[in-house]
């Protein structure tokens, strides 16, 4: 098979959808390997790096969507790279279609077969192509909040970790998820104090069993969710329902009763957001103001530490993305069912439940999809 990979063109996306090392195992499969010039770049993998893994470097990315049977990306593709897509090409690529009518109408006219990372399970339950992204987001996620805080940007001026004899900032983390966890961990490091909420309690008992009491965990009920976030300093929000749009946990409205100044790191915003006054933001701009409350809502937080990133997306996507070489998407996805749950789109339709249920779309059953 003809795999390519373009380079990225999301604003300040610097992350790459194929790593040398995912290029020379594909290769070493049989197949051949096309990279757009400097797609690599940005993580730290300049074309040399390609070429002495096998693979061919081009110029263009027209010339990636027109060979190859295989498009490798990491973010959603733009409007622009939508147009090249064509029947019968996989895409293999985050998605985010529920919040995304536009994308999905484009997706569904193009007739291509894609496949969203973030969508694909494993046999506990989890979502092996998303947790990467979601341990980076998660860690980033106080960092950038503590920043967001500073006095200079519109924050309560409030330091994470406090000094001798003033307390630290409170931090509520919505979520006791993979980003939620992640978050927690590095907030509690920084010296603040936190609370994760969660509305699984068989969740919040594992966190207390395996962080024994470093931060403090509640029931995610509505009441106890605007009680703890009227007294935090910085409110993280890590909800996700895969696939779907994420819940609004917090209303416009609910603004008014929290602390002037305080932030709010929406880790949800690739699904729509998880507080209703958020809205995609990009690394050049990353933050507003509603209500003198401050929003950081970036739409790919883990291009930020792009190398980190591509490094652990690679590791976890090229068992896949070798599968669905060696064996086309039919019988990769007839083999894993795993990998099945990540077809979003095919031959026009659309093939993913939640992200139907969203939409108001008409969805064909994924395996219906296969025998299509």
């Amino acid at each position: 098979m003809h795999i390519g990979c373009p380079k990225e063109i999301k604003p300040q996306e610097f992350r790459v959808g194929l790593t040398p090392n995912a290029a020379r195992e594909a290769i070493n499969h049989g197949h051949t390997v096309s990279i757009e010039t400097r797609a690599g770049e940005g993580a730290g993998f300049p074309d040399a790096d390609y070429i002495a893994a096998g693979a061919s470097i081009v110029g263009t990315a027209t010339e990636i969507f027109e060979t190859a049977e295989m498009v490798v990306k990491v973010k959603e593709p733009q409007a622009v790279e939508r147009k090249m897509l064509r029947e019968g090409q996989i895409l293999f690529t985050y998605l985010h279609l529920a919040p995304d009518p536009e994308q999905t109408k484009d997706l569904m006219e193009s007739g291509a077969t894609c496949i969203a990372y973030e969508t694909v399970t494993d046999n506990r339950g989890g979502l092996p192509l998303l947790a990467p992204m979601s341990e980076v987001a998660g860690r980033l996620a106080p960092q950038v909040g503590a920043w967001t805080l500073q006095k200079a940007n519109g924050g309560r001026g409030v330091l994470m970790g406090g000094v001798p004899g003033v307390g630290p900032a409170r931090v509520v983390v919505i979520g006791g998820g993979v980003v939620g966890t992640h978050a927690a961990r590095i907030a509690t490091g920084m010296g603040a104090d936190v609370t994760v909420l969660d509305r699984s309690l068989p969740r919040l008992r594992y966190l207390d069993d395996v962080f024994g009491g470093q931060f403090k965990t509640s029931y995610a009920s509505a009441g106890n969710t605007i009680d703890l976030a009227r007294e935090a300093d910085l409110i993280i929000g890590a909800v996700l329902i895969p696939g779907a749009a994420a819940p609004k946990l917090i209303s416009k409205a609910q603004l008014a009763e929290l602390k002037p100044g305080a932030a709010l790191v929406d880790v949800a915003i690739d699904q729509g957001g998880c507080f209703e006054t958020s809205k995609a933001t990009t690394h050049q701009d990353p933050i507003y103001d509603v209500d003198g409350i401050m929003h950081y809502c970036v739409a790919n937080m883990p291009g930020a530490v792009a190398r980190t990133s591509t490094i652990a997306l690679g590791n976890a996507t090229m068992p896949f993305m070798l599968s669905l070489a060696d064996k086309g998407w039919r019988q990769a996805c007839e083999d894993d069912s795993h990998l099945l749950d990540g077809l979003n789109v095919h031959a026009g339709k659309l093939t993913y439940y939640a992200v139907g249920k969203a939409l108001g779309i008409d969805v064909l059953s994924p395996t219906l999809a296969l025998k299509a």
